[in-house]
C-alpha cells in the first residue's frame, strides 16, 4: 500500500479544469449566446437575459443572403419531409442514397461545369476526408498549403501524414519557390481557398492554377464563403474569374449563402469515385436528410436565377465601409463581403461585443485565438441581404460609441 501512496495520479478533471480557466483568462474562452432566430424578422432575433427577452440585430451569420427564411426553400423542405421522412436512416451505401441525393450532385456539378459532385454532413468534413484520402491514397503526395487555410484542410492534411510546405497567405512568388523546388514527376497538390473568411482576402486563383499546370500540381479550393456570392450564377470565385474548368477539386457548402446544411466537392467522374470509394468521412457516416437535400437544391436554383439578392448584399457592403470610414473607424480592406474590425486584443474584443449586444442590441461575435493569431483578434461585421441600410447606421453609430468608451476607460485604468 505504501508504494501506491507515493504515486501521483493525473487528475484529469483538475487538468482540463486548469486549461479552461486559463482559456478565460486569455479572453479566448468561447461563450455561446442562445439565439432564438427569428424566419420572419430575420436578421433581427431574440434571446433571453436577466429574466426578459430582448432583441437584437445580427451581424454575424453567415446567412448571406437570407437562404435560410426563404420561404420557397422552407415550403420544399417541408414538402419532402411530408413525403420521406426526417432523416434518411443510413450511410450512402446502406439504403441513404435517395433520389434527392442524386439530383443534388447533379445540380452542384452542373453549377460548378463539373463531371460529379460528393455530398458530406458539413463543408468540414468534406475537406478532411477529401485531403486524408487523397494524401493517404497517393504516394509520395506533396501538399502545398496557404498558411490561412482552414482548420479543417489543416487537419485533413495533418492526418493523411504526408510531407506538407506551407506559402505565404496569397503569395504567388513564394508558391512558386516551393513548385520549383520539387521534382516534376513528384505528386504535388495545392490547398487554398478563394475568400478567406477572417480577414476577407480573395486568392490569386487565375496565378496559382497557371503555376499548377506549369509544375504539374493538382489544385483544391476551398470556396466556402464564395459559392453564393460571385459569378454570373454564383458559382463563387472561379465562375467570376471564369476558372471553373480550370481547377480540378471545389470544395463547397450549402450552410452558408446557400442557407440550408451541409458541404461537398466537386471534380472529375475519377476523383469523386475514388473519395466515394476510399474516404472513411464519406463511407462511415449517415447521409443528410432527404428534405434538407430537396431543400438545398431550390435554394441552389433560386440563386442561381435571381441576381437581385447579391447585387444587394454588395451595395450594403459598401455603404457600411463607407460608414466606418466617415466614423473612423478603421477596418481591413479588401475586394469581398467580409469587413474585419481589427481589436488586437482577445480581452478587449469580448468586451466591445459583449457591450455592443448588451447596450445597443447589435449581435457581433468576438473572433479570437486560434481562429485568427493572437494578436489578430477581429470584430467580423456581416452584412445580408436581408439588413437595411438603417441597420448598418445603428452597428456603427453604436461600434464608434462603444469604442470610444472602451479606448477612455483603458486610458483612465493607466493614468490611476
Amino acid at each position: 500500500m505504501p508504494f501506491f501512496n507515493r504515486i501521483h495520479l493525473f487528475h484529469y478533471e483538475s487538468y482540463l479544469q486548469q486549461q479552461l480557466h486559463q482559456l478565460k483568462e486569455n479572453g479566448n474562452y468561447r461563450y455561446f449566446l442562445d439565439v432564438n432566430k427569428s424566419a420572419r424578422h430575420f436578421p433581427v432575433f431574440y434571446y433571453e437575459a436577466g429574466g426578459a427577452t430582448r432583441r437584437a440585430i445580427n451581424f454575424c451569420s453567415n446567412d448571406y443572403l437570407g437562404m435560410s427564411v426563404e420561404e420557397d426553400v422552407i415550403a420544399k423542405l417541408s414538402f419532402t419531409a411530408h413525403q420521406s421522412g426526417i432523416g434518411s436512416g443510413g450511410t450512402r451505401n446502406i439504403s441513404g442514397t435517395t433520389k434527392q441525393h442524386v439530383s443534388l450532385e447533379h445540380t452542384i456539378a452542373a453549377w460548378h461545369q463539373k463531371e460529379a459532385a460528393l455530398l458530406f454532413g458539413g463543408a468540414y468534413l468534406a475537406n478532411f476526408t477529401a485531403l486524408q484520402t487523397l494524401g493517404r491514397s497517393i504516394k509520395d503526395l506533396v501538399f502545398i498549403s496557404d498558411e490561412r487555410n482552414h482548420a479543417s484542410m489543416i487537419e485533413g492534411m495533418r492526418s493523411a501524414g504526408n510531407k506538407k510546405k506551407i506559402f505565404t497567405h496569397n503569395d504567388a512568388g513564394h508558391l512558386e519557390e516551393i513548385l520549383s523546388s520539387l521534382p516534376l514527376h513528384q505528386p504535388k497538390l495545392i490547398v487554398f481557398e478563394s475568400v478567406y473568411s477572417m480577414n476577407g482576402s480573395i486568392a490569386p486563383v487565375r496565378d496559382i492554377i497557371t503555376l499548377a499546370k506549369k509544375y504539374n500540381a493538382l489544385t483544391y479550393i476551398d470556396e466556402v464563403h464564395a459559392v453564393g456570392l460571385y459569378g454570373a450564377s454564383g458559382a463563387g470565385i472561379c465562375e467570376q474569374e471564369d476558372l471553373l474548368q480550370q481547377v480540378d477539386i471545389i470544395n463547397g457548402t450549402l450552410a452558408k449563402a446557400v442557407g440550408v446544411i451541409g458541404g461537398y466537392i466537386t471534380a472529375s467522374q475519377t476523383i469523386i469515385d475514388f473519395i466515394r470509394s476510399f474516404g472513411n468521412g464519406f463511407i462511415f457516416t449517415t447521409s443528410l436528410p432527404p428534405a434538407v437535400c430537396a431543400a438545398a437544391e431550390k435554394s441552389i436554383a433560386l440563386i442561381q436565377e435571381q441576381s437581385s439578392q447579391r447585387t444587394k448584399l454588395f451595395h450594403l457592403v459598401e455603404y457600411l465601409r463607407r460608414l466606418l470610414g466617415d466614423a473612423d473607424i478603421t477596418f481591413t480592406e479588401n475586394s469581398s463581403h467580409i469587413t474585419p474590425v481589427r481589436m488586437k486584443n482577445a480581452v478587449k474584443c469580448k468586451n466591445v461585443a459583449d457591450k455592443l449586444l448588451t447596450q445597443h442590441g447589435v449581435y457581433v461575435q468576438p473572433v479570437n485565438h486560434p481562429t485568427v493569431p493572437i494578436g489578430e483578434e477581429c470584430l467580423r461585421l456581416i452584412v445580408t441581404a436581408k439588413h437595411t441600410k438603417e441597420q448598418a447606421a445603428h452597428l456603427v453609430t453604436s461600434l464608434k460609441q462603444v469604442l470610444i468608451e472602451e479606448d477612455t476607460y483603458h486610458m483612465q485604468e493607466q493614468q490611476a
